[in-house]
């Protein structure tokens, strides 16, 4: 009978105050046990709380993941719209950017209608077809074989550019000849010409 009392208490010391992981769900441990075992409860206890907090922030995480998947599976959500730049795109589009600039006639040429139209440059001789008015920034038009009427003056084209049913009243066909204006301006020509050779004009390239 000794013998199994002896037996049982030690199936109780060693079930109840040998330091073990505290669970949540653990009832609290009987009085009675040695001093080492309240000590090793105690640190049982903070590991405890220490594994909620980590289940809780787990939780937390998990709740954020699946919030970030119903959103990525809504039928209108467009995953192309969607990056995350990086530091180095910002560069990236600035340099794009600038290459996409375009490049500048030097010299800018005018010409009549049989002078080919692009880029002019000293070897390249082309009538600049991307020109803009820096006096009233208006895109300048042309017309090929037509010319200016001589009737023509400054509060016509102010009210008018750059509608060509109404410029056409005042635009005569010539062959060969192109019909350049902008809001304040106008010019016909038969040949080609560098535009710095008309000191009245204030005509720029606006870059190809």
């Amino acid at each position: 009978m000794a013998k199994d009392l002896d037996k049982l208490l030690d199936e109780v010391e060693s079930k109840f105050c040998r330091p073990e992981p505290l669970r949540v769900d653990t009832a609290e441990r009987p009085k009675g046990c040695s001093s080492g075992g309240i000590l090793s409860n105690d640190r049982n206890r903070a590991k405890a709380k220490e594994n909620l907090r980590s289940t809780e922030t787990f939780k937390k995480e998990d709740d954020i993941d699946s919030l970030i998947n119903e959103i990525f599976e809504e039928p209108n959500f467009d995953i192309k719209s969607f990056k995350l730049k990086s530091k180095s795109s910002g560069n990236t589009s600035v340099r794009a950017s600038i290459q996409g600039l375009g490049k500048s006639c030097s010299p800018v040429y005018l010409g009549g209608s049989t002078a080919p139209c692009g880029i002019g440059t000293r070897t390249s001789q082309r009538a600049c077809d991307h020109l803009r008015c820096t006096a009233c920034d208006f895109r300048v038009e042309s017309y090929d074989d037509y010319m200016w009427d001589q009737s023509c003056d400054y509060m016509f084209f102010r009210n008018n550019m750059p509608e060509f049913h109404k410029l056409k009243t005042k635009l005569v066909k010539k062959k060969g000849s192109r019909a350049y204006a902008c809001q304040c301006s106008w010019r016909t020509v038969e040949e080609l010409m560098d535009l710095q050779a008309d000191h009245q004009l204030r005509w720029v390239c606006g870059k190809h």
